[in-house]
């Protein structure tokens, strides 16, 4: 987790992952919590503000303030669960960039082949780029959305990810 976080720090800097530092001391405070979904993080809540743009049950903890330079949340998503694919619209700099940190999910931009994703597994995500992103069918994932800081920025949402598509995985 040491190794993720100073990894962060380099795109996000260090005060805004001073914050998810703090949470992660509180996570490892009980070895239980090792074993709930979500990863080193946790589950979060129920993902309800943004459940119309996913296909299946995902959860969202943030672990920096919306209002932030840049917005950090845990991701965790129900095994077959993942997102429409969209678009991370910026003018200059934005996009995303996603830390695996639990599980095995998927990673795909438009025209391109899926990619396998498992712990430590870092994707990013430049402005512009049609992508999705979600569980395997018999797994639960989690990971790391870092919202990348830009001009202009903006998610658009797109069309859910069929089945047949997904279930060819």
């Amino acid at each position: 987790m040491a190794e993720i976080l100073t990894h962060l720090a380099f795109y996000a800097g260090w005060p805004n992952v001073w914050a998810a530092f703090r949470m992660a001391k509180e996570v490892y405070k009980d070895d239980n919590c090792r074993e709930q979904h979500g990863g080193f993080f946790g589950l979060g809540q129920p993902n309800v503000d943004f459940a119309k743009y996913f296909i299946g049950k995902s959860y969202l903890k943030p672990l920096t303030n919306p209002r932030d330079t840049v917005f950090i949340a845990n991701v965790t998503f129900e095994p077959g669960s993942r997102n429409n694919w969209h678009v991370h619209r910026a003018t200059n700099g934005g996009g995303q960039i996603l830390l695996c940190v639990d599980g095995e999910g998927w990673y795909q931009e438009k025209g391109k082949s899926a990619q396998s994703l498992k712990p430590g597994d870092v994707i990013t995500i430049p402005a512009n780029v049609k992508h999705w992103h979600g569980a395997k069918k018999d797994t639960w994932f989690s990971h790391l959305a870092v919202e990348c800081p830009g001009e202009s920025t903006t998610n658009e949402w797109c069309e859910p990810v069929e089945d047949e598509e997904y279930n060819k995985l």
